[in-house]
């Protein structure tokens, strides 16, 4: 069986993207997984560089400039997706909601990240919800992606201490640290077969460890 091909969608700087090309290079997917395409939907975003430096093939599609329905820009991304024979979708710091046209043309094959312990602290705040909140442990998610808001069901979670002398710019690069390591190992899981998904319950087959 030839390596699983991952197209990564993102907004932003692409660290995590970043980290899932090293690991399929160098790291846990070497023999399992290729990077195939970046696509991201703001121009000047960091990721396109990372993408560039690694050789691999990067797509531009605004959504600033797109002013029709989520499920005509969702398709211009399925396009771009099948070209390149992607079978499991990792958003990388994207920061749009998808269609269920497009969860349902990659069969829910689409993994997300996020910088809490879901169900808490969804949304594009995380770190300063929860220093607000004033909890103890936050950490790192890796998810299924549903049509609701960091809401599919959890593959990994690993926990970070939160400290009462914590800031956004103290907490975020520790919890990201874990990001880099989360995203890899949920997609090896998925790699080895060793998911299965039970309603909102992921089974792993085997122990875990980051």
């Amino acid at each position: 069986m030839g390596k699983l091909k991952i197209g990564a969608i993102a907004s932003g700087s692409g660290s995590n993207f970043e980290a899932i090309v090293n690991a399929c290079e160098t790291g846990i997917l070497k023999d399992k997984a290729t990077v195939e395409v970046l696509i991201y939907n703001k121009a000047g975003a960091y990721c396109m560089e990372r993408a560039k430096n690694h050789n691999i093939s990067y797509v531009l599609i605004e959504s600033d400039k797109h002013r029709g329905i989520r499920e005509e820009f969702d398709q211009k991304m399925i396009e771009v997706l099948d070209k390149y024979e992607c079978e499991l979708i990792v958003l990388v710091g994207y920061m749009r909601f998808i269609s269920e046209m497009f969860l349902n043309h990659f069969k829910g094959n689409i993994m997300n990240i996020h910088p809490a312990l879901l169900p808490s602290f969804k949304g594009m705040h995380a770190h300063e919800d929860t220093l607000a909140y004033g909890v103890k442990v936050s950490g790192v998610t890796v998810h299924f992606v549903d049509l609701h808001e960091d809401h599919g069901p959890i593959i990994i979670q690993k926990c970070v201490p939160v400290y009462d002398t914590d800031t956004k710019d103290t907490l975020g690069p520790r919890i990201l640290k874990w990001e880099h390591k989360a995203f890899p190992k949920a997609i090896e899981l998925f790699c080895d077969r060793r998911l299965h998904i039970d309603g909102r319950i992921v089974r792993i087959d085997g122990e875990v460890k980051l």
